[in-house]
Protein backbone atom coordinates (compact mmCIF):
# COMPACT_ATOMS: atom_id res chain seq x y z
CA UNK A 1 0.00 0.00 0.00
CA UNK A 2 2.64 2.28 0.87
CA UNK A 3 5.14 1.47 -1.96
CA UNK A 4 6.58 4.00 -3.88
CA UNK A 5 3.85 6.38 -2.22
CA UNK A 6 4.49 10.01 -1.11
CA UNK A 7 3.52 10.84 2.58
CA UNK A 8 2.95 14.60 3.90
CA UNK A 9 2.61 14.93 8.00
CA UNK A 10 1.50 18.74 8.61
CA UNK A 11 2.81 19.62 12.28
CA UNK A 12 5.24 16.85 11.43
CA UNK A 13 8.04 17.93 13.57
CA UNK A 14 6.31 17.09 17.04
CA UNK A 15 5.94 14.01 18.83
CA UNK A 16 3.16 12.10 16.79
CA UNK A 17 5.76 13.03 13.58
CA UNK A 18 8.83 11.60 14.85
CA UNK A 19 6.97 8.71 15.88
CA UNK A 20 5.04 7.71 12.81
CA UNK A 21 8.07 8.90 10.91
CA UNK A 22 10.12 5.93 12.49
CA UNK A 23 7.12 3.08 11.20
CA UNK A 24 6.92 5.03 7.51
CA UNK A 25 10.62 4.64 7.09
CA UNK A 26 10.32 0.78 7.42
CA UNK A 27 7.40 0.20 4.47
CA UNK A 28 9.12 1.35 1.45
CA UNK A 29 7.45 4.47 0.94
CA UNK A 30 9.22 6.79 -1.73
CA UNK A 31 9.47 10.02 0.00
CA UNK A 32 8.16 11.25 3.52
CA UNK A 33 7.57 15.20 3.58
CA UNK A 34 7.67 17.33 7.01
CA UNK A 35 5.49 20.45 6.65
CA UNK A 36 5.82 22.55 9.78
CA UNK A 37 6.26 26.24 10.61
CA UNK A 38 9.42 25.36 13.20
CA UNK A 39 12.99 25.66 11.33
CA UNK A 40 14.76 24.87 14.12
CA UNK A 41 12.80 21.57 14.61
CA UNK A 42 13.25 20.66 11.01
CA UNK A 43 16.89 20.83 11.07
CA UNK A 44 17.14 18.95 14.31
CA UNK A 45 15.23 16.41 12.77
CA UNK A 46 17.17 16.30 9.23
CA UNK A 47 20.35 15.83 11.26
CA UNK A 48 18.94 12.97 13.72
CA UNK A 49 17.49 11.08 10.58
CA UNK A 50 19.95 11.65 7.87
CA UNK A 51 17.70 9.93 5.58
CA UNK A 52 17.25 10.91 1.43
CA UNK A 53 13.01 10.12 1.75
CA UNK A 54 12.62 13.09 4.00
CA UNK A 55 11.87 16.17 2.95
CA UNK A 56 11.09 19.22 4.64
CA UNK A 57 8.67 21.98 4.19
CA UNK A 58 8.67 25.25 5.86
CA UNK A 59 5.01 26.54 6.00
CA UNK A 60 2.17 26.81 8.05
CA UNK A 61 -1.01 25.64 7.95
CA UNK A 62 -2.81 29.18 7.94
CA UNK A 63 -1.11 29.87 4.59
CA UNK A 64 -3.05 28.41 1.72
CA UNK A 65 -0.11 28.55 -0.65
CA UNK A 66 2.68 27.12 1.39
CA UNK A 67 -0.15 24.02 2.15
CA UNK A 68 -0.55 23.77 -1.79
CA UNK A 69 3.08 23.41 -2.92
CA UNK A 70 3.95 20.95 -0.24
CA UNK A 71 0.70 19.04 -1.28
CA UNK A 72 1.78 18.77 -4.62
CA UNK A 73 1.95 15.03 -5.68
CA UNK A 74 1.31 14.15 -2.50
CA UNK A 75 -0.56 10.41 -2.17
CA UNK A 76 -0.99 10.90 1.45
CA UNK A 77 -1.31 12.81 4.41
CA UNK A 78 -1.09 13.03 7.98
CA UNK A 79 -2.92 16.12 9.70
CA UNK A 80 -1.14 16.55 12.63
CA UNK A 81 -0.89 20.30 12.84
CA UNK A 82 -2.47 21.83 15.65
CA UNK A 83 -2.35 24.33 18.91
CA UNK A 84 -2.84 21.96 21.60
CA UNK A 85 -2.19 23.51 24.98
CA UNK A 86 -5.27 24.28 26.83
CA UNK A 87 -4.26 26.89 28.35
CA UNK A 88 -2.47 28.82 25.39
CA UNK A 89 -5.95 28.53 23.53
CA UNK A 90 -8.22 29.56 26.56
CA UNK A 91 -5.86 33.12 25.87
CA UNK A 92 -5.89 32.93 22.43
CA UNK A 93 -8.66 31.31 20.82
CA UNK A 94 -8.39 32.91 17.85
CA UNK A 95 -5.14 31.66 17.00
CA UNK A 96 -6.15 28.09 17.90
CA UNK A 97 -9.34 29.05 15.34
CA UNK A 98 -6.60 29.69 12.45
CA UNK A 99 -4.78 27.01 12.78
CA UNK A 100 -7.17 24.29 14.57
CA UNK A 101 -10.18 25.03 11.97
CA UNK A 102 -8.60 27.11 9.48
CA UNK A 103 -5.68 25.40 8.77
CA UNK A 104 -7.52 22.02 8.56
CA UNK A 105 -9.60 23.74 5.78
CA UNK A 106 -7.00 24.50 3.99
CA UNK A 107 -5.53 21.30 4.02
CA UNK A 108 -8.40 19.40 2.84
CA UNK A 109 -8.98 22.18 0.52
CA UNK A 110 -5.13 21.43 -0.90
CA UNK A 111 -5.90 17.65 -0.51
CA UNK A 112 -9.18 17.66 -2.93
CA UNK A 113 -7.27 20.30 -5.64
CA UNK A 114 -4.57 17.86 -5.98
CA UNK A 115 -6.18 14.34 -5.23
CA UNK A 116 -4.62 12.98 -2.55
CA UNK A 117 -6.04 9.84 -2.08
CA UNK A 118 -6.20 9.72 1.25
CA UNK A 119 -6.34 12.18 4.44
CA UNK A 120 -5.92 11.04 8.37
CA UNK A 121 -7.00 14.12 10.52
CA UNK A 122 -6.16 13.75 14.02
CA UNK A 123 -8.39 15.08 16.90
CA UNK A 124 -8.51 15.26 20.81
CA UNK A 125 -11.24 13.38 23.44
CA UNK A 126 -11.36 17.71 24.49
CA UNK A 127 -13.42 18.11 21.32
CA UNK A 128 -16.50 15.72 23.32
CA UNK A 129 -18.90 17.74 25.04
CA UNK A 130 -15.88 20.64 24.45
CA UNK A 131 -15.24 23.50 27.18
CA UNK A 132 -12.46 25.00 26.74
CA UNK A 133 -11.19 26.66 23.19
CA UNK A 134 -9.13 23.78 22.15
CA UNK A 135 -11.71 21.73 22.58
CA UNK A 136 -14.09 23.87 20.75
CA UNK A 137 -11.80 24.29 17.81
CA UNK A 138 -10.99 20.50 17.37
CA UNK A 139 -14.63 19.67 17.39
CA UNK A 140 -14.60 22.43 14.49
CA UNK A 141 -12.04 20.67 12.93
CA UNK A 142 -13.76 16.89 13.18
CA UNK A 143 -17.46 18.87 11.50
CA UNK A 144 -15.01 20.73 8.95
CA UNK A 145 -13.65 17.10 7.93
CA UNK A 146 -16.67 14.97 7.85
CA UNK A 147 -18.36 17.90 5.98
CA UNK A 148 -15.91 17.99 3.29
CA UNK A 149 -16.11 14.20 2.89
CA UNK A 150 -19.86 14.38 2.49
CA UNK A 151 -19.08 16.49 -0.94
CA UNK A 152 -16.12 14.89 -2.75
CA UNK A 153 -15.24 11.05 -3.56
CA UNK A 154 -12.17 10.98 -4.88
CA UNK A 155 -10.36 11.90 -1.42
CA UNK A 156 -10.83 9.41 1.33
CA UNK A 157 -11.13 11.83 4.72
CA UNK A 158 -10.94 9.94 8.15
CA UNK A 159 -10.25 11.39 11.67
CA UNK A 160 -8.80 9.69 14.68
CA UNK A 161 -9.69 11.26 18.15
CA UNK A 162 -7.91 9.91 21.30
CA UNK A 163 -6.82 11.43 24.62
CA UNK A 164 -3.41 11.88 26.59
CA UNK A 165 -0.19 10.53 25.32
CA UNK A 166 1.93 9.85 27.83
CA UNK A 167 5.00 12.08 28.01
CA UNK A 168 4.41 13.39 24.60
CA UNK A 169 5.53 17.66 24.70
CA UNK A 170 3.83 19.36 26.70
CA UNK A 171 1.70 16.78 28.79
CA UNK A 172 1.22 15.93 32.08
CA UNK A 173 4.34 13.30 32.62
CA UNK A 174 7.21 15.29 31.58
CA UNK A 175 5.85 17.86 33.78
CA UNK A 176 6.05 16.42 37.11
CA UNK A 177 8.95 14.71 36.42
CA UNK A 178 10.17 17.83 35.84
CA UNK A 179 9.35 19.12 39.46
CA UNK A 180 10.34 16.32 40.80
CA UNK A 181 14.12 16.68 39.61
CA UNK A 182 14.22 20.25 40.15
CA UNK A 183 12.45 19.62 43.80
CA UNK A 184 9.78 21.45 43.67
CA UNK A 185 6.26 20.36 44.95
CA UNK A 186 4.05 18.22 41.99
CA UNK A 187 1.27 20.22 41.38
CA UNK A 188 -2.14 18.54 41.19
CA UNK A 189 -5.30 20.33 40.12
CA UNK A 190 -7.62 17.68 41.31
CA UNK A 191 -6.08 14.33 42.30
CA UNK A 192 -9.75 12.50 41.61
CA UNK A 193 -9.16 13.98 37.89
CA UNK A 194 -9.27 11.20 35.86
CA UNK A 195 -7.38 10.86 32.20
CA UNK A 196 -6.94 8.32 29.73
CA UNK A 197 -3.72 7.20 28.68
CA UNK A 198 -2.24 5.86 25.51
CA UNK A 199 1.44 5.72 24.16
CA UNK A 200 2.74 6.95 21.32
CA UNK A 201 2.85 3.68 19.85
CA UNK A 202 -1.15 3.23 20.37
CA UNK A 203 -1.36 6.97 18.69
CA UNK A 204 0.49 5.62 15.38
CA UNK A 205 -1.22 2.15 15.72
CA UNK A 206 -4.99 3.80 15.98
CA UNK A 207 -4.02 6.77 12.94
CA UNK A 208 -2.82 3.08 10.79
CA UNK A 209 -5.72 1.60 11.51
CA UNK A 210 -7.97 4.26 10.53
CA UNK A 211 -6.11 4.48 7.13
CA UNK A 212 -6.27 1.12 6.18
CA UNK A 213 -10.05 0.29 7.50
CA UNK A 214 -11.37 3.77 7.04
CA UNK A 215 -14.11 5.01 4.75
CA UNK A 216 -14.52 8.61 4.24
CA UNK A 217 -15.74 10.45 7.06
CA UNK A 218 -15.27 7.71 9.64
CA UNK A 219 -14.45 8.49 13.18
CA UNK A 220 -12.33 6.70 15.01
CA UNK A 221 -11.60 6.10 18.83
CA UNK A 222 -9.71 3.22 20.49
CA UNK A 223 -10.33 1.79 23.51
CA UNK A 224 -7.98 2.96 26.21
CA UNK A 225 -7.39 2.74 30.44
CA UNK A 226 -7.34 5.60 32.55
CA UNK A 227 -6.13 6.67 35.88
CA UNK A 228 -6.54 9.29 38.54
CA UNK A 229 -4.26 12.05 38.58
CA UNK A 230 -3.18 11.65 42.14
CA UNK A 231 -2.33 7.98 41.06
CA UNK A 232 -0.78 9.18 38.21
CA UNK A 233 1.99 11.03 40.36
CA UNK A 234 2.02 8.77 43.09
CA UNK A 235 3.29 6.03 40.22
CA UNK A 236 5.95 8.40 38.79
CA UNK A 237 7.49 8.44 42.24
CA UNK A 238 7.28 5.17 42.72
CA UNK A 239 8.78 4.22 39.91
CA UNK A 240 11.73 6.79 40.25
CA UNK A 241 11.96 5.11 43.81
CA UNK A 242 11.22 8.59 45.57
CA UNK A 243 9.11 8.60 48.97
CA UNK A 244 7.60 11.93 50.54
CA UNK A 245 7.80 14.30 47.83
CA UNK A 246 5.75 17.28 48.64
CA UNK A 247 2.49 17.42 46.61
CA UNK A 248 0.60 20.48 45.96
CA UNK A 249 -3.24 20.75 45.02
CA UNK A 250 -3.55 23.92 43.44
CA UNK A 251 -7.37 23.48 42.03
CA UNK A 252 -8.99 22.36 38.77
CA UNK A 253 -7.48 24.99 36.00
CA UNK A 254 -9.78 27.50 33.66
CA UNK A 255 -10.99 25.04 30.81
CA UNK A 256 -9.98 21.62 32.83
CA UNK A 257 -12.83 19.28 33.17
CA UNK A 258 -13.02 16.42 35.98
CA UNK A 259 -12.93 13.67 33.38
CA UNK A 260 -12.84 13.74 29.18
CA UNK A 261 -15.26 11.64 27.08
CA UNK A 262 -14.12 9.93 23.68
CA UNK A 263 -17.55 9.09 22.56
CA UNK A 264 -20.36 11.42 23.60
CA UNK A 265 -23.85 9.13 24.13
CA UNK A 266 -25.19 10.14 21.08
CA UNK A 267 -22.03 9.25 19.37
CA UNK A 268 -21.83 5.91 21.02
CA UNK A 269 -25.37 5.07 19.92
CA UNK A 270 -24.16 5.16 16.24
CA UNK A 271 -20.85 3.75 16.50
CA UNK A 272 -19.60 0.27 15.96
CA UNK A 273 -17.97 -1.81 18.34
CA UNK A 274 -14.30 -3.31 16.58
CA UNK A 275 -12.54 -5.02 19.46
CA UNK A 276 -9.79 -2.71 19.93
CA UNK A 277 -11.86 0.51 18.77
CA UNK A 278 -15.03 2.14 18.10
CA UNK A 279 -15.53 3.37 14.52
CA UNK A 280 -18.37 6.08 14.36
CA UNK A 281 -19.77 6.52 10.44
CA UNK A 282 -20.70 9.54 9.37
CA UNK A 283 -23.97 11.24 9.18
CA UNK A 284 -25.29 10.25 5.94
CA UNK A 285 -27.89 13.12 5.86
CA UNK A 286 -27.19 15.79 2.87
CA UNK A 287 -28.38 19.14 1.79
CA UNK A 288 -31.80 18.10 1.97
CA UNK A 289 -33.42 20.39 5.37
CA UNK A 290 -36.01 18.30 5.14
CA UNK A 291 -34.50 15.17 7.12
CA UNK A 292 -33.37 17.56 9.82
CA UNK A 293 -36.34 19.94 10.78
CA UNK A 294 -38.91 17.00 9.53
CA UNK A 295 -37.88 13.85 10.24
CA UNK A 296 -36.58 12.13 13.66
CA UNK A 297 -36.02 9.26 15.48
CA UNK A 298 -39.04 7.37 16.47
CA UNK A 299 -37.18 6.89 20.10
CA UNK A 300 -34.43 8.66 22.03
CA UNK A 301 -31.33 6.76 22.50
CA UNK A 302 -30.62 5.94 26.10
CA UNK A 303 -26.47 5.92 25.76
CA UNK A 304 -23.78 6.46 28.46
CA UNK A 305 -20.74 8.30 26.95
CA UNK A 306 -17.86 6.64 26.93
CA UNK A 307 -15.63 8.66 29.94
CA UNK A 308 -12.32 8.33 31.38
CA UNK A 309 -14.78 7.92 34.20
CA UNK A 310 -15.93 4.84 33.22
CA UNK A 311 -13.42 3.01 31.04
CA UNK A 312 -10.86 0.57 32.59
CA UNK A 313 -9.40 2.18 35.21
CA UNK A 314 -5.57 1.78 35.59
CA UNK A 315 -4.13 1.28 39.56
CA UNK A 316 -0.55 1.99 40.51
CA UNK A 317 0.90 -1.04 39.88
CA UNK A 318 -0.19 -1.39 36.14
CA UNK A 319 0.56 2.53 35.64
CA UNK A 320 4.15 1.57 36.92
CA UNK A 321 4.53 -0.88 33.87
CA UNK A 322 3.34 1.57 31.54
CA UNK A 323 5.12 4.02 32.00
CA UNK A 324 8.40 1.71 32.33
CA UNK A 325 7.76 0.88 29.05
CA UNK A 326 8.09 4.70 28.06
CA UNK A 327 11.49 5.61 25.99
CA UNK A 328 10.71 9.13 27.69
CA UNK A 329 10.90 7.39 31.31
CA UNK A 330 13.83 4.91 30.39
CA UNK A 331 15.84 7.95 29.87
CA UNK A 332 15.17 9.57 33.28
CA UNK A 333 15.93 6.43 35.12
CA UNK A 334 18.52 5.81 33.36
CA UNK A 335 20.06 9.51 33.75
CA UNK A 336 19.36 9.57 37.54
CA UNK A 337 20.96 6.46 38.64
Amino acid sequence: MYTDKILLITGGTGSFGNAILKRMVKLGVKEIRIFSRDEKKQDDMRKRYNNPKLKFYLGDVRDYQSVLSAVNGVDFIFHAAALKQVPSCEFHPLEAVKTNILGTENVLEAAISERVKKVICLSTDKAVYPINAMGFSKAMMEKIAVAKSRKNSSTTICITRYGNVMASRGSVIPLFVDQILMDRPITITDPEMTRFMMSLDDAVDLVLYAFNNGSTGDIFVQKSPAIKIGQLAQSILSLMKITNHKIDIIGTRHGEKLYEALLSSEEKVASEDLGNYYKIPPDARDLNYRKFVEEGETTIPDAIAYTSHNTIQLDTIKMKRMLADLPFMQKVLSDTI
